[in-house]
């Protein structure tokens, strides 16, 4: 059996919603971007894809929980199924991943969205509101794994390739190296900063 005929229809399915949602989130931070100089579209292609995850993928999923995942129809559904075979914990009422899910909906997408606005319109606030986005992504992700490390792992699917390598290490591998790599540009964009201030005679607070 080749890997094409192993995804499935359901699999298939919603890795065509996730391309889709990150086709989108490029165009549409491609298009905010213009004119903001060579890395800054890019950022905000990822934040406008970002912030479509967030409050509509994980927005459902939050909404879902109330009857749970395994139980409910539709397409969005479909998907969280999907990605329950990776990880059962989305199938079924989890207090653990219900309460990162609702800080992940309720503020990382928000602070997505008023980070897009910040970079566009070049606001002093902009890199306090992406270091505070980062961090809370980081964190999330981290409380969503660490207490499923710590007791062995036995809600993850590790022994199939799709699921332990394209669902739990790419996606959630996402969430870790771009806002990594984000937080390494604001450091280096508030050095910067700094060192022009420093510059100029006045001291930076």
């Amino acid at each position: 059996m080749d890997a094409v005929s192993e995804l499935g229809s359901e699999a298939g399915s919603s890795l065509l919603l996730s391309g889709a949602l990150l086709a989108g989130g490029c165009a549409l931070g491609l298009r905010l971007g213009r004119g903001l100089g060579p890395v800054d579209p890019w950022v905000l292609s990822w934040l406008c894809f970002n912030a479509l995850v967030h409050i509509l993928l994980e927005g459902s999923f939050v909404y879902l929980t109330i009857g749970g995942v395994a139980n409910s129809n539709g397409v969005l559904a479909s998907l969280w199924k999907e990605y329950g075979k990776a990880d059962t914990r989305w199938l079924y009422f989890d207090s653990n991943i219900l309460s990162v899910e609702l800080i992940t909906v309720f503020l990382d997408g928000p602070l997505a969205l008023f980070l897009i606005y910040a970079i566009v319109k070049e606001k002093y606030y902009r890199h306090f509101l992406q270091i505070t986005l980062c961090v809370c992504e980081l964190y999330g992700g981290w409380m969503t794994f660490c207490p499923e490390w710590l007791m062995g792992s036995p809600n993850l699917s590790t022994n199939h390739w799709l699921y332990f390598w394209l669902y739990l290490v790419f996606f959630n591998g996402m969430w870790v190296l771009v806002p990594g790599l984000l937080l390494c540009q604001s450091w280096l964009e508030l050095k910067k900063m700094h060192h022009k201030e420093a510059r100029s005679g006045k001291k930076f607070r």
